[in-house]
């Protein structure tokens, strides 16, 4: 069951992978021409040489790109659909489709939509390369935090629901979830490495569509794989948990 389920994430993650590709090189890829000719210009005022181009620009914005996405696409619909085997079932009593909506939702909430508050995606030209590291470790501690923050708010709610009621429960829960991650917020440290004369247009606009490029995979992966999944269970399977 498990590696059926697995199969069905792997290949929702093929589909969002390529819709995710598509919107990707049409709205993203102008984005980061424009931030390379920006650090491109900096460079030449600042009298520097001209980095050797590697790997050249038609390459990373087509086959690199196409690549990187779809490899990480397969691998998160993968891990969905085995998080989808541990919950279904278990934590209510929606069907398929309904438990992988409400997955795909929360893992959006606190993978992307949280620690983009703290830590937001940055093109070209945007940062110092020496921090590079402490910025990567940050960014991955908010993940984390955030997720786990999820969890346990999930497990508060399920405990509250007994005493308090179905709905109030997941309030009471989803309100110690904010308190909580607003906390972590305000006491991780920030980050500010915007160069002065950098595009704030251009720095908005690759964020926001970094953003949907993330809810189109988290987007299609729940709909794509809720669909495949409630086709192998079946509605009589539909409460019965893949994990034993």
């Amino acid at each position: 069951m498990v590696g059926n389920l697995l199969l069905r994430g792997m290949l929702a993650g093929v589909i969002a992978g390529i819709l995710v590709f598509a919107f990707a090189h049409t709205f993203g890829e102008p984005l980061v021409d424009a931030a390379i000719a920006f650090e491109e210009a900096s460079a030449q005022a600042a009298g520097e040489a001209a980095e050797p181009e590697i790997v050249s620009r038609a390459t990373q914005a087509g086959l690199g790109l196409f690549t990187g996405v779809m490899a990480y696409s397969i691998a998160v619909g993968g891990l969905f659909s085995l998080a989808f085997a541990f919950v279904h079932g278990r934590l209510s009593s929606l069907s398929p489709r309904g438990t992988s909506a409400v997955i795909a939702i929360a893992a959006f909430v606190a993978v992307v939509l949280v620690p983009a508050v703290k830590y937001p995606a940055n093109p070209p030209a945007v940062g110092n390369p020496d921090t590079i590291g402490v910025r990567t470790e940050l960014f991955f501690l908010m993940i984390v935090v955030s997720l786990a923050s999820l969890i346990a708010a999930v497990a508060l709610s399920r405990r509250l629901a007994g005493r308090f009621g179905l709905w109030n429960g997941a309030i009471i829960a989803g309100s110690a979830y904010l308190v909580f991650i607003g906390a972590v917020l305000y006491l991780l440290p920030p980050i500010n490495e915007v160069p002065e004369n950098f595009s704030a247009m251009v720095l908005w606009r690759f964020r926001t569509t970094t953003l949907g490029m993330h809810a189109i995979l988290w987007a299609a992966l729940g709909i794509v794989f809720g669909a495949l999944a409630e086709r192998r269970l079946g509605a009589k399977s539909g409460l019965r948990p893949a994990f034993r």
